[in-house]
């Protein structure tokens, strides 16, 4: 079983086809990549949930 983190359900957490993994597609800076590489960014500033029915319920 994978432990999930913030980042499994983030907006910016996408699967990327020609990398064949998912990665982040905020634009972090040294440190940032760094916890982000190391999974100790439990608090990322950058976290937004990626419920993909908002934009249906924000249009209803």
């Amino acid at each position: 079983m994978t432990q999930k983190t913030c980042c499994d359900d983030c907006l910016y957490y996408v699967y990327d086809e020609e990398y064949g993994y998912t990665v982040c597609e905020q634009d972090l800076d040294e440190d940032e990549m760094r916890r982000f590489l190391s999974y100790s960014m439990a608090n990322c500033p950058y976290y937004r949930p990626g419920d993909e029915y908002s934009l249906v319920r924000h249009q209803n």
